[in-house]
Parts: C-alpha cells; sequence; structure tokens
C-alpha cells in the first residue's frame, strides 16, 4: 500500500481554523506523565501551523474511558507538557465539542492553539458517529492527521472528521508512510524482514504479505515454535499454536516456492518455566532447536541463531523489525532482542523498527538514534506490514 497524500506544507493555513489530530495518548503515573516522546513527536507539525499564523485546534484520545468523562484520563498534564515545550500557554477546552470548547476556539488568534478535551470522553468518537465528527469538524476548516498511532482505526477525529473537511497529513505521518511506503513498495534489495512476539496469530497477514516481497524472512519469539513444530521437531513445553501448525507448513512452503530465505532459530535458550514475575531470576541452558527437552520451553533464541539473524540484517539493504525475540523484559531472556537491536545499529541498511516491544528496546538500549525509523505505531505499524488500507490515512487527499 502505498500513499501519496497531502501534507501540511500542501495547503494554505494562515489564518485558518485547523484540527490537527495528534497522539497524546502517553503513559502517566499518578497523573505525571512517565514518557513525552508522543508530545515531542507532535511538535514540528504544531510549530509548523502557529508559525504560519493558523488557529490551531489540538485533539487526542487517551486512555480507554468507553464515552464517560473519567478523570485519570484528563489531557490536562498534556496541555501543562505542550506550554513547557512551546513556551506559550495551551490552554485545555474542559469538552471536545461543547461550549468552553467552542468558546475557546471563537476566541483563538492567529498562531495561538487549544487542546480539547480526551475525544473519548464522547461516546460518539469509537463508534465514529457522524453526528459528533460534524460537530468536531464544524470547529475547523482544514483537518490535518499526525497520529500513526490511531491511524489504523476509523474513528470520529481519524477519519470521521474528513468527511467535512480538506484533510491533509502532518510531518509523522508523513514520514511514515514514505519511509515505511517505500520499503515495501520499492526497497533496496537485499529486504530482510525479522519477526517476533508471542502469537503466530497477530501476524498471519504480516507473514503472507511479507513473503510476497522480501529476500529473507527471520522469525523469532514465541512463533518461531510453532513454526517448528511445524517442521515436525520436539518442542517441549515451549508456546505453541496447535490450530495455526498447518499455516506454518503453508507458508514455509510458500518461501520456497517464492525463493525466500526463511530463518528459524537453529538453538534456543530453555528453562522449566516461564519467569514469574517476569523479571524473576531463573536457571537456563541452550540446546538445539529440534532437541528441546519435554519438561523445557523456549524462552529466548540462542548464541548460534542471534549470530545467523545479526548477519542476515548487516548484510542487508533493507531491513524492517517487528516483535521481540524472547521475553526481554527479563535480563536472562534479552540477549537475543539485544543482539539484534544491535545489528540494526550497527547495519548500513535503511532499518525500519515496527512500534511497540522492538521500539522500546531500541529506546531502552540507547540505539534508537542509530535506526533509520521507529514507527511510532504498534497496530497501525503492523495492518501497514500486512498491506492494509489504514482509514486514518485514506481519508486524506491525494496529491
Amino acid at each position: 500500500m502505498t500513499y501519496n497524500k497531502k501534507n501540511i506544507e500542501d495547503i494554505e493555513v494562515a489564518g485558518k481554523r485547523v484540527l490537527v489530530r495528534c497522539d497524546f495518548n502517553v503513559p502517566l503515573k499518578d497523573g505525571v506523565i512517565t514518557s513525552d516522546k508522543r508530545i515531542v513527536e507532535a511538535l514540528p507539525t504544531i510549530r509548523y501551523l502557529m508559525d504560519k499564523g493558523a488557529k490551531v485546534i489540538l485533539c487526542s484520545h487517551m486512555g480507554k474511558p468507553k464515552g464517560a468523562v473519567v478523570a485519570k484520563y484528563s489531557l490536562a498534564p498534556v496541555a501543562a507538557r505542550l506550554t513547557e515545550l512551546l513556551g506559550k500557554k495551551i490552554e485545555l477546552a474542559a469538552d471536545t465539542v461543547g461550549a468552553d470548547a467552542k468558546a475557546k476556539v471563537a476566541a483563538l488568534k492567529d498562531g495561538e492553539a487549544v487542546l480539547l478535551e480526551n475525544t473519548r470522553f464522547d461516546i460518539g468518537e469509537e463508534k465514529n458517529n457522524p453526528e459528533f465528527a460534524k460537530e468536531m469538524a464544524s470547529l475547523a476548516e482544514i483537518f490535518v492527521n499526525d497520529a500513526f498511532g490511531a491511524a489504523h482505526r476509523a474513528h470520529a477525529s481519524t477519519a470521521g472528521v474528513a468527511d467535512h473537511l480538506p484533510a491533509v497529513c502532518g510531518y509523522l505521518i508523513q514520514k511514515e508512510i514514505s519511509v515505511m511506503g517505500k520499503a515495501l513498495a520499492d526497497p533496496e534489495r537485499p529486504f530482510v524482514a525479522i519477526l517476533g512476539g508471542a502469537k503466530v496469530s497477530d501476524k498471519l497477514n504480516v507473514i503472507n504479505n511479507l513473503l510476497t516481497k522480501v529476500d529473507t524472512l527471520i522469525i523469532g519469539g514465541g512463533m518461531a515454535y510453532t513454526f517448528l513444530a511445524a517442521k515436525g521437531y520436539g518442542i517441549g513445553s515451549s508456546l505453541f499454536d496447535e490450530t495455526k501448525v498447518d499455516y506454518c507448513r503453508e507458508m514455509i512452503e510458500k518461501a520456497e516456492k517464492n525463493g525466500v530465505k526463511l530463518l528459524l532459530p537453529v538453538d534456543t535458550v530453555v528453562a522449566k518455566s516461564f519467569p514469574d514475575p517476569i523479571d524473576a531470576e531463573l536457571e537456563v541452558k541452550t540446546v538445539a532447536a529440534n532437541e528441546i527437552p519435554a519438561d523445557m520451553m523456549g524462552l529466548d533464541i540462542g548464541e548460534k541463531t542471534r549470530e545467523l539473524f545479526a548477519d542476515a540484517a548487516k548484510n542487508a539493504k533493507t531491513v524492517v523489525w517487528n516483535g521481540p525475540m524472547g521475553v526481554f523484559e527479563n535480563p536472562t531472556l534479552a540477549k537475543g532482542t539485544i543482539a539484534v537491536a544491535k545489528a540494526l545499529a550497527e547495519s548500513e541498511a535503511i532499518t525500519i523498527v515496527g512500534g511497540g516491544d522492538s521500539a522500546a528496546a531500541c529506546e531502552q538500549l540507547g540505539f534508537a538514534s542509530k535506526i533509520t525509523h521507529i514507527s511510532t505505531g504498534g497496530g497501525a505499524s503492523l495492518e501497514f506490514l500486512e498491506g492494509l488500507e489504514l482509514p486514518g490515512i485514506a481519508c486524506l487527499m491525494d496529491k
């Protein structure tokens, strides 16, 4: 799916009321923001619009209040942080489309911004209710979507408002669709994809789609054990999906038919049980991937596999990675994920990391600056890799 969408530079914004959908769904602890990464990433778009003299109306969801006003999901901490970062007072409206929102929007001067309260405080948001979308759109003259993390959802503030306003993307979405779009449509080769994470079922369509695009597909993480089972290996008590063994067998055949190199673990780190709590100390050993003892479970890729996967990444021209190689929250079982993150950081290739755990791993290990592109959306980047159309992007105007 390649997108060629208009962005904020393709439209006249001076003196106009511009509704900007951001992803301010930031982690909070006792009302304090623990990571402002998503707010910082939205700043280039917000600054551009303010500098150009637009009247900027920011909106976002936070958490899952399910259409009720839940105090702990208020965007008040976000408004305070935006005020600090922008050096300009960003007021928070008490509602999304109510009297206070309308009054604060009406009072905006050119180059000023206001933040609407959590879009999900209204039951119409997640249902993409046409009335709610129309009401929201009536606040503005232009719609800008810059929330890639929510672009796979057809909600009122991500897609519905685009029925009523000229709609373009901000810098964040533009970067996502240009980097990821090019990687999938016209990659520099060899093109290597590395998939991990717990369940095959989460990545069924991704595997299927990538097998038509990549030169090498690497499978690690919990999902690898279903593939190993499909090859007839004994996988002990490792996590595996009984209902997907045939599917994995088909994918192994498809890879062969398409001339795609499919790399599976050759050795694995095993323990008697899953760590509980997750960071508990464990007694582990490394065994060949086809010789996992009956009473042990695979929890990370072994040393030989780490080298095998790292070599493939280092020799690639384009690498896409989504999903950890093991239980990376546990220091003993993080070595596989660290090895992959390190290989990407050291690679000369265009490196793209899909959101979620893989992105968190790169951040934690300090490799983020060495990766070409870290996606801001977990679910959205997965659907992008599946080749699905994302409603929050499909609704924007084409160039």
